[in-house]
């Protein structure tokens, strides 16, 4: 067990929107498993900085990085300063994601765009800069936070299911290109997972919710971590282009 606890020892792992939720589970799991984390955030950094004081509390090694994925150039100032300090990346995790939800009719424009820049340009950002690297590498795996409202589409969340679909896509086309240098590419795509995002949701809408859910109960973000931890380690090395949905059967 101790072994397998240790696999990514050696690893340095990117995690965007790490500081709460599904981004946290996963860069706890990560941790666990010996990877050095770098928790990326936009704008909760003492949330983030309480998930690396976490993970080194049970002898990790983790650091908080601040960037907007959804701004191309800082993205690329954020790759470019872990690899001048790291010399390496290893996992890419895009787990950055926003709601604006509403109802077609009533959607703005900015609420459509901010959220289409934060989950899907957000993931081309982080994976443009850091291709170059992997490529050099001949290594490496990339995990994109897709979710259910991608595969099946959701009403009222038009943005929301188009950038997670968008990400599908995304990563199939990416999964193409660096299959040759040994790189995996894939997508995991969460149902309705027990977090601040969904806490907020009517009574009402999360019965509904549960009732479309075979196995009758909200997932935990370990659930979501655990799939990503799979991806991420040397188990998965034949896997690559495909969506793995982390749903209770939602998706059947």
């Amino acid at each position: 067990m101790e072994e397998m606890k240790k696999e990514l020892s050696g690893k340095v792992a990117l995690v965007t929107g790490a500081g709460r939720g599904i981004g946290k589970a996963i860069a706890l799991k990560l941790a666990e498993q010996g990877a050095t984390v770098l928790v990326n955030y936009k704008g909760s950094g003492e949330r983030a900085l309480e998930v690396v004081s976490q993970i080194e509390e049970t002898g990790g090694c983790a650091e908080a990085v601040c960037c907007n994925v959804a701004d191309f150039e800082a993205c690329g100032r954020m790759v470019e300063e872990i690899i001048a300090k790291y010399n390496r990346v290893d996992i890419l995790v895009n787990n950055a994601g926003i709601t604006r939800d509403n109802l077609l009719m009533r959607m703005t424009e900015e609420e459509y765009d901010s959220v289409l820049d934060t989950n899907l340009k957000g993931a081309f950002n982080t994976m443009r800069y850091l291709s170059r690297f992997f490529l050099k590498q001949r290594s490496g795996k990339i995990i994109n936070i897709s979710s259910v409202s991608g595969v099946l589409g959701n009403a009222g969340q038009a943005n929301y299911s188009a950038s997670k679909a968008g990400l599908i896509g995304l990563t199939k086309s990416v999964a193409r290109e660096l299959a040759s240098r040994g790189i995996c590419v894939n997508a995991v795509a969460p149902g309705f997972v027990d977090t601040d995002m969904t806490k907020n949701m009517p009574e009402k809408a999360r019965e509904a919710a549960l009732g479309t859910i075979p196995m009758n109960r909200m997932g935990r973000p370990e659930d979501i971590a655990e799939t990503v931890a799979f991806l991420a380690g040397s188990g998965s090395d034949y896997i690559t282009g495909q969506v793995i949905c982390v749903d209770g059967g939602m998706a059947i």
